[in-house]
């Protein structure tokens, strides 16, 4: 399994596919959500994936998740789209994904506070990572989501 960190523009087209599919597999047809998964923020982000050989050597994206610079999605940096493949989880590769996450983010916005919209499920995950939540739960495409903050000293 090998690790990238890429904008959007440095993708390849087999890369932006894998993780397209990936995103679909996970968002839209594992949990239900109807929605427009290329939402115009994929060319100002930077993109994290962890690719897979899988099978018949077609990549698989295992991992990913993509980091937004201020003022896209939040006044804050955010991290969103974070997924890990129903084939390879249970194996540590989300904690994983969070901290490389952390890591691009501080080098790219060193004094940026990160914003995120979380699943409500996932909030012991993120705490653990540095973020408080702030606000009251909410409903998006009907899965409850809560917005972390994880401020600048971490």
């Amino acid at each position: 399994m090998e690790w990238y960190c890429k904008p959007f523009d440095a993708l390849t087209a087999r890369e932006v596919y894998a993780i397209l599919s990936a995103r679909s597999e996970v968002f839209v047809v594992e949990q239900r959500c109807v929605y427009l998964d290329p939402d115009g923020k994929d060319a100002q982000a930077h993109h994290l994936f962890a690719l897979d050989d899988g099978a018949e050597g077609r990549p698989q994206v295992a991992a990913y998740l993509r980091l937004l610079p201020p003022g896209v999605s939040y006044e804050e940096a955010s991290i969103g789209r974070v997924l890990t493949g129903a084939a390879y989880r249970g194996q540590g590769l989300g904690q994983e994904l969070l901290s490389r996450g952390l890591v691009h983010a501080n080098g790219f916005w060193p004094n940026a506070a990160l914003r995120i919209g979380a699943q409500a499920y996932l909030q012991r995950l993120y705490e653990s990572a540095g973020f408080a939540t702030v606000g009251e739960p909410y409903d998006e495409d009907g899965i409850p989501h809560i917005e972390m903050v994880r401020n600048v000293h971490h």
